[in-house]
């Protein structure tokens, strides 16, 4: 009776820690879509504006297509920080 209850126990447990581990996950998930979504928005509009031949576009090009490969290897974090560097150098490249 004694080992059941320690079973169930550790089985409660155990499915508290995955189901709060497949949470984190899907929500940093959703927001890297998020911020690659967004961010190929500016660049396709710094674009169409013109600026898609300066430094800072490309070096937000580049960071895009380093966010995308974050994303298929599910490491939602550097997609998101590769995401929003490459906001910042899109800003940038609109600047001048």
């Amino acid at each position: 009776m004694k080992d059941i209850k320690v079973i169930l126990i550790l089985s409660a447990i155990a499915l508290l820690l995955a189901s709060c581990a497949g949470a984190r996950k899907g929500s940093s998930a959703a927001q890297c879509r998020q911020a690659i979504d967004t961010a190929y928005k500016e660049l396709s509009f710094a674009k169409s504006e013109g600026f898609a031949g300066t430094v800072n576009y490309t070096k937000a090009a580049s960071l895009l297509t380093a966010a995308k490969t974050n994303q298929t290897f599910e490491s939602y974090d550097a997609c998101v920080e590769n995401s929003e560097k490459a906001r910042y150098y899109i800003r940038e490249s609109r600047k001048g």
